[in-house]
């Protein structure tokens, strides 16, 4: 039995249906993770769990003024760590944290100071996020995302602006309204308003 599988490992059919098996369990593994996800709500509850702090002392910490803040500006719930966390896990329930992470990871970028990390954290983050068929590809215009691979060639801390600049504006226009009319958002107010009470 091992000089067969042995051999057919060797061969390029082998190859093919060890390939194939692995496949199979990468899929059944990624279906898995997606039924887990299919059951998540954006609820209240599905954000605690996602909290730079522990759930109940970043929750005590959360007052309701805090929280009605966010709603005065996309900037605002940016500048607040709990904000960001609250929109991220928001961000999840509809596959596109991509955007935030990747306006993260500029505002990240800018604070650069020397000149090798610079290049290297330029070229991993068009990688990631920028270039077409990235893994976590953002949704830019074509004239953006060349604008971009353009600023690679030589790059500073001011090469995703434009880039960065489109997904903030796409994040405040389009996530940022359903964000504050989502069941999560209002569950994080009515439990910090009830803890005043």
């Amino acid at each position: 039995m091992n000089s067969l599988t042995c051999s057919l490992s060797d061969h390029p059919v082998g190859k093919d249906l060890q390939a194939m098996r692995t496949g199979q369990r990468q899929n059944k593994g990624m279906r898995t993770r997606l039924g887990c996800l299919s059951h998540k709500s954006d609820s209240c509850s599905d954000f605690t769990a996602i909290l730079p702090d522990k759930p109940n002392r970043a929750l005590k910490r959360l007052s309701t003024e805090e929280a009605t803040r966010w709603a005065d500006s996309f900037d605002v719930l940016l500048s607040h760590k709990y904000g960001v966390a609250a929109f991220r896990a928001f961000l999840k329930t509809e596959f596109s944290e991509e955007n935030l992470e990747f306006w993260l990871a500029c505002e990240e970028f800018k604070k650069t100071r020397s000149t090798a990390k610079l290049v290297s954290k330029a070229h991993r983050i068009f990688e990631e996020f920028v270039d077409v068929q990235a893994p976590r590809e953002v949704n830019i215009d074509f004239q953006t995302r060349e604008a971009t691979r353009k600023n690679m060639q030589e790059p500073s801390l001011t090469c995703f602006d434009q880039a960065q600049g489109k997904v903030h504006s796409l994040m405040e226009k389009d996530s940022y309204p359903r964000f504050l009319r989502s069941k999560m958002y209002l569950d994080l107010l009515s439990q910090s308003q009830r803890r005043l009470s």
